[in-house]
């Protein structure tokens, strides 16, 4: 099993099963949009942030994305770590239909995807230290390079987005902040070569 300090938060039960067989930390699950309404766990969450840092850990459809906004939001005092596991379309084998999506959340994709998340989202494993890259790209860089504010900005993004394996739903904040955890401006650049 790979140690981290954060407490992971995911969506649901079998999320919940998953993350435990790979990871030794504290796994806890919103119950979906149960975490709207729930203002005790929220408030667990919260300081849970304060104290250890949380691991954002959804599945990369529209839903997912809310209740991870929701979780920045209510946390943002804390330390929020983001995970982002690739869009891959196919369903869970328990499930007789594939999502409204057809993604495969957390519980559907491999260990080692899951893994490659975490390790991508900076988060310290088994006691090395957090990986973050010296020189960080900015909302300007982005914006000078085409990749917001322009009129194919999206669809620069969405070809950064699949060449980084990442999902098709990110913005571009959340994008800006997955570049500077990955390599920031020596990756962005590297990666821009390619497209």
């Amino acid at each position: 099993m790979i140690s981290i300090e954060p407490v992971i938060i995911v969506e649901g039960r079998y999320d919940k099963n998953k993350i435990k067989q790979i990871f030794d930390t504290v796994v806890l699950e919103t119950a979906g949009f149960g975490i709207f309404k729930d203002k005790e766990k929220a408030a667990l969450i919260r300081r849970l942030a304060q104290m250890r840092g949380i691991l954002v850990l959804t599945d990369p459809d529209y839903a997912g994305f809310l209740i991870r906004g929701y979780l920045k939001n209510i946390a943002a005092e804390g330390k929020v770590y983001h995970a982002y596991i690739p869009d891959r379309l196919g369903k869970e084998k328990r499930k007789a239909h594939p999502s409204r999506e057809g993604k495969l959340g957390v519980e559907g994709v491999t260990e080692e995807e899951i893994i490659q998340a975490v390790r991508r989202s900076g988060v310290a494993m088994n006691g090395e230290k957090e990986t973050r890259e010296e020189k960080p790209v900015t909302k300007a860089d982005l914006y000078a390079l085409g990749l917001s504010g322009g009129p194919d900005s999206k669809e620069k993004r969405r070809l950064l987005l699949k060449k980084l394996d990442l999902p098709e739903n990110m913005t571009a904040g959340a994008l800006l902040e997955m570049i500077n955890i990955l390599g920031g401006a020596s990756l962005l650049e590297q990666v821009l070569g390619e497209i």
